[in-house]
Order: structure tokens, then sequence, then C-alpha cells
């Protein structure tokens, strides 16, 4: 016999197909022996619809390709999670400028030259794109 129900898990829920076997009468043979039924085929699983996600701050940022010399572009989509330097501040090569984070990983973003900061176009929790100017150094 093959049903349909609705499921919940962790507040999503679920159109399901199932088939349920028959029941059959008792009889006098004895027993079998007692194993894990198999599992009953489920079809397509369709999640209800959930409210969006909150918006994160964005910085608004230069297409690629149209940075400046001096700019330190972002090597990646995510969201920045620290900003260590600030305009006015002086950065040796290497010095780490911005951590980002996605996908659950922590990426660094180090300068690629020395120099005096001029200008910090991003800022904590900003969600980024690749090429986006995060810093600028003079």
């Amino acid at each position: 016999m093959i049903k349909r129900l609705r499921v919940t898990v962790d507040g999503c829920t679920y159109d399901v197909t199932v088939e349920v076997p028959e029941e059959s009468t008792p009889t006098d043979a004895p027993a079998p022996a007692i194993s894990s039924p198999p599992a009953p085929p489920v079809t397509a699983a369709v999640p209800a619809a959930s409210p969006p996600p909150a918006a994160a701050p964005t910085v608004p940022h230069k297409p690629s390709g149209s940075s400046a010399p001096g700019d330190v572009l972002c090597p990646l989509s995510g969201r920045v999670t620290a900003v260590l330097v600030q305009a006015g501040q002086d950065v040796k090569e290497g010095d780490h400028l911005v951590t980002l984070e996605a996908m659950k990983m922590n990426t660094f973003v180090f300068a690629p030259r020395s120099g005096k900061v001029t200008a910090v176009k991003t800022e904590i929790g900003a969600v980024v794109e690749e090429n986006q100017v995060l810093v600028t150094i003079g």
C-alpha cells in the first residue's frame, strides 16, 4: 500500500510517498527470525518554503578589471571577519590586512607591497565579491 505523508524535520516540512507493506493474518507457522525491515522507498521530497535569510551589509565595489595601482583585491567571495588596518597606517609587504570567511574557512589577505594605507573600502560583516577592492595602499 502506498501512502503520502507530510513530515517535518528540524522545522522543514517535506511531502513524501512511502510504501507500507500489507500485514498478513497470523498462521501456525513458526515466527521468522527478527531482522530489520527494508527501508521504505522515498520519492522526491519537496521542502516547504522558508523565510529568506537576513541581508548582510554590502560595500559597493568596482567591477573586476578596473582596479588602480595600489588596490588590494579580494581573492574570493565571502564575508569580512576582520579588518586589521586603518587609513593612514604604514604597512610592510606581507602584513595581514583583512580576514575573509568563505565555506567556514578563513582566508587572510596580505599587503602585496609596502606603503601607507590610503583607504579601507570594506568593514567587518560585509559580504564581498572576488576582485572587489578591499584596501588601497599608496
